[in-house]
């Protein structure tokens, strides 16, 4: 079965392609969400083992995303991505299921 990874970002471009590199691990199945109403209903919906919070979340957006995430799976882990291509995203990601 392949790890569900919610990526969170509020540029649609580097969305698409943080969740087309999600997608190229055939272990991964990356889905993205530009809103934090859209990222919420799908994490409600779909059972996600990681949340990736890429650019441009406002801090308080990110508490928010924060607490309704762990009200809903507290097993749920939650990543900070700060960019920089499909190297650092993909170790934040095994990073991320090691523990």
């Amino acid at each position: 079965m392949k790890t569900k990874i919610l990526a969170i970002g509020r540029h649609p471009e580097i969305l698409q392609t943080v969740v087309r590199l999600i997608n190229n691990n055939p272990e991964w199945e990356g889905i993205g969400a530009n809103t934090d109403d859209e990222a919420v209903l799908l994490f409600s919906t779909q059972s996600f083992k990681i949340v990736l919070l890429c650019g441009g979340i406002e801090p308080d957006s990110e508490g928010r995303l924060r607490t309704a995430f762990n009200s809903l799976n507290p097993d749920a882990i939650i990543v900070q991505h700060y960019g920089g291509g499909s190297g650092l995203l993909s170790a934040e990601i095994f990073q991320a299921l090691a523990k």
